[in-house]
């Protein structure tokens, strides 16, 4: 439930009435020091942008003083007519309602600095040490959702401070993560703790940030429609902020950890994936906002702010659809490598001297800083029932790779060895 507090002058008070009244609105009115009175109206959340356009059709100034506060329950004559109508009723927030949630979104700067540099602490943490849970774990505490949010709000809105203010604390954010995780890891490496000679690629949770593809801008932009979406809902925002942070928080800790090892492909291709994963997660929130139309309903912006934002956010929007058709292209070839790689795998085990090996996951690295250029190593899991030589299989899976793909590859081979037995009947 919400209560809307609404001054309206001794001239617009029967029109008011008559709107509310014909709309089965139930209100009380207090007389105010200023010659005028204050409408106090119990409606459903849903129910609040009707209350607006029916007071904005009664030509009341709802900037002199509007107040839409949040209500435990209400009791009136017409309360549960109301409920009944609106219940199940998807409607957005109003425009005041969304500025003031997004705001609200935002922490104070030392909270959300500090969030940053431990989430993305954690988040190094679980990658050098392979543990999806710890990597999840940095997600949940980073809070990077409100910055992400505020800026498509102050675009539709034309409020250009909130616009400035979200961009840079998604920037700062994010360059602060980086660091963090750059001298965590380099005290790891350095302090012996971690092989310094390990090779990045090789680790699972890395492996997949190395580079954008199309499969990450997929992400991106599903977490920024659920954003968007969320952000105009009445309900809270805090597991979609973990898949915003999902998105963003690992890759900042990749960027990190590849300059703590001195990896300048690995450092440049995990960055570009960080700034267009940061990039499409706000177009598509924005994406949303106008959709729903709160660029029309928003009653206070000034128009050649508003303009502006929309031209700029357009001209980024080519950019980035550019940036994905050119990355889209790329993963379509990559997918299709990944594809010979893995039948290049079991054209070589159908060779009766590997009779003893069966395949059970196949992963292929790449450690370039672009999708366009070929992968770099081959890692091959099998199942090893009996004596296999894993060496040779290697060898012969690197040449058949080759012959079907031109791509000159290092192929690992890691046996999982087992025995079988079953007990029968005598």
């Amino acid at each position: 439930m919400r209560l809307v507090h609404v001054t309206v002058s001794d001239t617009r008070q029967d029109a008011v009435r008559a709107a509310l009244e014909e709309r089965q609105f139930t209100f009380t009115v207090v007389p105010t020091a200023d010659d005028g009175v204050m409408f106090e109206i119990p409606v459903p959340s849903n129910a609040v942008g009707d209350v607006l356009d029916e007071l904005e059709a009664a030509e009341v100034d709802l900037e002199q003083y509007t107040v839409v506060a949040s209500a435990e329950a209400a009791m009136t004559t017409t309360s549960e007519t109301l409920e009944r109508e609106y219940a199940g009723r998807y409607k957005p927030m109003t425009a005041i309602e969304l500025r003031t949630k997004a705001r609200d979104l935002s922490r104070d700067t030392a909270s959300y600095a500090a969030l940053m540099v431990l989430s993305a602490l954690i988040a190094t943490a679980g990658l050098l040490i392979g543990s999806p849970a710890i990597v999840v774990g940095s997600m949940v505490i980073a809070p990077i959702i409100g910055p992400a949010l505020t800026a498509s709000v102050g675009t539709v809105t034309g409020d250009r401070k909130m616009i400035a203010d979200s961009l840079w604390m998604q920037l700062y954010g994010l360059v602060l993560a980086i660091a963090a995780a750059a001298a965590l890891a380099a005290a790891f490496r350095f302090g012996g703790f971690v092989p310094a000679e390990l090779e990045l690629p090789a680790l699972e949770l890395f492996g997949v940030r190395l580079a954008p593809n199309m499969l990450s801008l997929v992400v991106a932009v599903a977490a920024g429609l659920s954003a968007g979406i969320g952000l105009t809902t009445k309900g809270p925002t805090s597991i979609i902020g973990v898949m915003i942070a999902a998105a963003l928080i690992p890759t900042a800790a990749a960027t990190g950890v590849s300059i703590a090892w001195i990896e300048l492909e690995l450092a440049i291709g995990t960055a570009i994936l960080l700034c267009v994963t940061m990039v499409v997660i706000n177009l598509a929130v924005l994406t949303v906002l106008v959709l729903l139309g709160y660029v029309s309903r928003e009653r206070a912006s000034p128009e050649g702010d508003l303009d502006r934002s929309l031209v700029a956010t357009g001209l980024l929007a080519l950019v980035v659809v550019a940036l994905t058709l050119s990355v889209g292209f790329a993963t379509v070839q990559q997918v299709g490598v990944d594809r010979e790689v893995a039948a290049s795998v079991e054209e070589t085990l159908e060779d009766p001297a590997y009779g003893n090996l069966t395949a059970v996951s196949v992963q292929t690295q790449y450690s370039d800083m672009s999708p366009y250029t070929g992968p770099r190593s081959v890692t091959v899991v099998v199942s090893q029932a009996g004596a296999a030589d894993t060496s040779t299989f290697a060898t012969d899976v690197a040449e058949t790779i080759e012959e079907n793909t031109g791509e000159d590859i290092d192929v690992r081979v890691e046996p999982i060895e087992y025995e079988s037995a079953s007990v029968r009947e005598r």
